[in-house]
């Protein structure tokens, strides 16, 4: 069993990773690339750090979903190394989403299996859309997708925020869909809102943002489009890879 959750979920994963890679190439990662250059242009300590860095044959390596801010936060630089504009940048970025879809898919097989052992392409669909609920849309309600350059609060501090949003809504999802008690169902539905009336961190004050507003809108909203279509065709993955297997073992 185990090795067959393991290669579903690999082989699952793989292919889900790759086309949405693809679609990442002509959506999300156009936008990273213009809201760097309004980073870069209105941040001369950045820009000169970048070019002293290219002179002298070393590069920096950011945090993702870290800013310039974050990374000399504490009066200091964070130098080292990061991926090369192109084919460099656009592999390693590949390997990021293969590697989340693959993640995504084990999560998904690991919940199917032990809410009921049953596992067919409505019900993997079904439970790729809770997945983007949990970690896409919850989120992104408090702390919608940020590109370089925009304003943020610490990142510990929204890594926290988001992890227990994340965490609180699929609790509340499990304990609505899979329970029948009222009290549970109640305890689901505070749940669900408990982390928005908490708030997600936001800088205590607020500037002009380097990145225009319509940039950031479009990102924010092709983000979420694409973590639905990665956990659509991860679901549908899984789902139809385990019915193939079904099938050939009846068959066998």
């Amino acid at each position: 069993m185990i090795t067959r959750v393991l290669s579903v979920g690999l082989l699952a994963g793989f292919a889900a990773g790759l086309l949405v890679a693809l679609v990442q190439h002509f959506t999300t990662t156009p936008l990273i690339l213009a809201a760097e250059k309004f980073e870069t242009a209105s941040n001369p300590a950045a820009m000169s750090r970048d070019r002293l860095a290219s002179e002298s044959g070393v590069a920096r390596l950011v945090l993702v979903h870290s800013t310039h801010d974050d990374a000399a936060a504490g009066g200091h630089e964070h130098d080292g190394w990061q991926p090369a504009d192109g084919f460099e940048r656009t592999f390693f970025t590949t390997t990021a989403t293969v590697a989340t879809a693959i993640g995504f898919a084990l999560l998904m097989l690991g919940g199917l299996l032990f809410a009921d052992g049953r596992i067919d392409t409505p019900k993997a669909l079904s439970w790729a859309a809770a997945g983007f609920v949990v970690t896409g849309l919850a989120p992104a309600l408090g702390l919608a997708p940020e590109l370089p350059g925009m304003q943020a609060a610490g990142l510990v501090e929204r890594q926290i925020w988001w992890l227990g949003t994340a965490a609180a809504t699929a609790l509340a999802l499990w304990l609505f869909f899979q329970t029948s008690a009222a009290w549970l169902k109640v305890v689901a539905v505070v749940l669900l809102v408990a982390p928005h009336v908490i708030g997600a961190p936001h800088p205590h004050h607020f500037e002009t943002s380097r990145v225009p507003a319509e940039l950031a809108a479009r990102f924010a909203s092709a983000s979420l489009v694409t973590h639905a279509i990665l956990w659509a065709l991860t679901g549908l993955a899984v789902g139809w890879l385990w019915q193939r297997g079904e099938n050939s073992r009846r068959a066998g």
